[in-house]
């Protein structure tokens, strides 16, 4: 292919032979055809080499093995720094596309309208046999709004209200920084904030893509870890100190308490001890101060969820 491709789709993969060919299926099987196939396999130790061997005569399809292991975010970056579209579509081997039409509608919103810089869909929720657990859908139809407002909206709710990459199109030109390889659980959103202060987020309604929820998925084991509320901490303390976000003034003071809380609760949970609860906070806040304020934390708390649901009001579900 000489011809630089409209789309790159990425399928980074690790030890998913056993899911790759849905994934690549759903791709090769898109009405949009202008578009290259990126795999490229982490040094799997399962059969995804024989497995790809089969879809290597379609001249879309590249492959190739790392030499080493590279992590998820480096080989995600690999993938990146093969792609040649103007466009990049990430599809997860565990997962696919829920629609033949998928590529074509995410292309076609991108192309119309050069100040999207992210573009999302619905998903389907579906279980290691391909069976449909539930729709996720956190925006209305047709919702657009700036970037920045997005990165507000998901601060508040302290959720990825974006979705997995599999759900997501973006320019390959916005790009180029690549995924920050210091994060292990939220790779994706601190990219997608990346990506939304370039620019305007769009969302299609209709669940063109499916992830799969699964046992040997990275993120049972890091909430057992509470990486989680680690790593949402530092996209808080980032992205809270961004100038867009000077007129928020004591809720950026909130948000940081109510995310050290969530290591406390940890504790009252029984997922951690006490020790471990205070050390976390600690590496954070300061331990007085959090005690301190805790009361007046928890009194507030009310008043933030209700903010919570007047945020619904941009177009959330």
């Amino acid at each position: 292919m000489s011809v630089s491709p409209k789309v790159s789709v990425c399928i980074p993969t690790y030890n998913y032979a056993d899911y790759l060919p849905a994934a690549v299926d759903s791709v090769l099987n898109q009405d949009f055809r202008d578009f290259e196939l990126i795999i490229i396999d982490d040094r799997s130790s399962d059969n995804t080499v024989d497995v790809v061997q089969k879809y290597l005569t379609d001249e879309r399809v590249s492959f190739e093995v790392n030499e080493r292991n590279l992590g998820l975010a480096g080989n995600w970056n690999r993938c990146l720094s093969r792609a040649r579209g103007e466009y990049i579509k990430f599809v997860f081997a565990d997962d696919l596309l829920a629609s033949t039409e998928a590529l074509g509608r995410m292309v076609s919103i991108l192309d119309s309208d050069p100040s999207v810089s992210l573009l999302a869909c619905a998903r389907n929720i579906i279980d290691a046999d391909s069976r449909l657990v539930r729709v996720m859908r956190e925006f209305k139809k047709g919702f657009t709004d700036s970037g920045t407002e997005i990165i507000h909206l998901c601060l508040i709710r302290q959720a990825n209200l974006i979705g997995e990459p599999t759900v997501v199109l973006f320019r390959r030109a916005d790009s180029v920084r690549g995924f920050d390889a210091s994060y292990d659980q939220l790779i994706d959103l601190e990219m997608w904030f990346h990506l939304l202060e370039k620019g305007r987020f769009s969302f299609i309604d209709e669940p063109l893509a499916s992830f799969r929820v699964h046992s040997r998925q990275k993120t049972a084991e890091n909430a057992r870890n509470l990486i989680h509320f680690d790593e949402f901490f530092r996209i808080l303390e980032d992205y809270l100190s961004r100038p867009y976000m000077n007129s928020w003034g004591v809720t950026k003071y909130y948000l940081k308490v109510d995310m050290v809380y969530q290591f406390w609760k940890s504790k009252k949970k029984g997922l951690v001890d006490r020790k471990t609860a205070l050390e976390r906070i600690g590496a954070r806040f300061s331990v007085p101060e959090f005690f301190l304020v805790l009361p007046i934390y928890k009194t507030v708390k009310p008043f933030y969820k209700l903010l919570k649901k007047m945020s619904e009001k941009m177009g959330t579900r």
